[in-house]
């Protein structure tokens, strides 16, 4: 998205080799992890890709991007566009959920009792707290909202290249039916979109020994006596602005002004630095998974999920509704405080980082980190 503001040839080219890895399923790995050094960086859970398992669609915005702008041309379009339906069409039969109009993030380890847990690698949101015991039943928030969003962008580029539009019109049109998607996300009890699973939030990790001096290890146990059962898990966090996110949440839905007060709320999700992944009211915030395995996406700031609610907040306050006046000053204070924030480590630093302290907003993770936190290039620019 950046590198297309200066040279659109350089975006296409690097979407088109991404295209050209999908496999005979519709499949696309997660990432090319190329020669031995490279592979000593790698914690090895992502060496090997399975093709039954998703990622998110992420490389639909820089596309959507460019369509919006109208530097893409038709015939760039005409050759991309068989890949991408064998891709969407590869989503839809492989990560559906039990019932109509639901998905499931495959890929999550049922049998573990390691984790805290169980990560959700595919989601690329790994140690976002979902439902505590993977299972079919399962209905996860963010990947229908980006089908429904991908959806869209087909019909888009359908209508383009003078294919049938219809069914991902249709598609679209059904994901994105907010009483559709308030009847299997809406959490009444915690007025909040969420996961669906076997859940409970009574879980912690204890010592055991399992040999007779033998080593230590770190297992997960539940505390409650009833153990877990299928209901919303209730975890405020990036997840549930996935509706937002997207832009899927009708600019008139009174769901949206709720969604605007967690954002804006100190307590759960505001902080001068932007928005923290997980809220602070939650009993995973800032939890370690395993042992060792430190808070990932558990409260640190991320600049794309960030860049994503600058997008969303610039949309809904351009267009009517009741909550548009609070929808553009949040915008202005989110803008401002990434930007402050990532210029200011910047100087202390010398460095762009892969995440920010949600308590400080010092740069953390990997560094220099000039992939997606180098968004607040085109936060600056307010180019959405």
């Amino acid at each position: 998205m950046l590198i297309s503001q200066w040279n659109t040839d350089i975006s296409t080219d690097i979407i088109g080799h991404w295209l050209d890895l999908i496999n005979v399923e519709g499949w696309i790995p997660r990432e090319q992890i190329l020669g031995d050094e490279a592979r000593t960086k790698v914690p090895s859970e992502f060496v090997v890709q399975h093709n039954k398992n998703a990622n998110p669609p992420t490389l639909i915005l820089p596309i959507k991007y460019m369509i919006d702008k109208g530097v893409l041309n038709k015939s760039y379009l005409n050759k991309i566009f068989p890949r991408l339906r064998s891709w969407f069409d590869w989503f839809n039969t492989t990560q559906v959920g039990k019932l109509p109009s639901t998905y499931r993030w495959r890929g999550r380890d049922r049998n573990t009792d390691r984790e805290l847990n169980p990560k959700t690698l595919t989601s690329g949101l790994d140690d976002y707290p979902r439902a505590s015991h993977p299972s079919e039943d399962e209905r996860h928030l963010d990947l229908r909202c980006w089908i429904a969003f991908a959806a869209g962008l087909m019909a888009d580029i359908a209508d383009a290249v003078g294919e049938n539009s219809h069914e991902y019109r249709a598609t679209s049109l059904f994901l994105s039916d907010n009483k559709l998607l308030d009847k299997y996300h809406w959490s009444p009890k915690a007025q909040m979109y969420s996961d669906f699973g076997n859940h409970t939030k009574l879980t912690r990790l204890v010592h055991r020994t399992p040999q007779p001096g033998g080593p230590k290890i770190t297992v997960r146990i539940v505390t409650s006596k009833t153990g877990p059962t299928l209901k919303y898990v209730n975890t405020l966090g990036y997840v549930s602005l996935f509706p937002f996110l997207l832009q899927i949440l009708n600019p008139k839905s009174p769901k949206l002004e709720k969604v605007l007060e967690d954002i804006r709320s100190p307590e759960f999700l505001w902080t001068k630095f932007g928005i923290r992944s997980l809220s602070k009211s939650d009993p995973m915030y800032m939890k370690y998974n395993t042992e060792h395995d430190g808070p990932y996406w558990r409260g640190p700031i991320w600049i794309n999920i960030n860049f994503l609610a600058v997008r969303a907040l610039y949309f809904y306050s351009n267009v009517p509704g009741p909550y548009q006046s609070k929808a553009k000053i949040i915008y202005s204070e989110l803008r401002q405080n990434l930007i402050s924030n990532m210029l200011k480590q910047y100087h202390n630093s010398g460095f762009i980082w892969e995440q920010y302290d949600d308590r400080t907003g010092q740069g953390r993770g990997c560094h220099p980190f000039t992939g997606w936190s180098s968004l607040v290039v085109l936060i600056m620019a307010e180019h959405y």
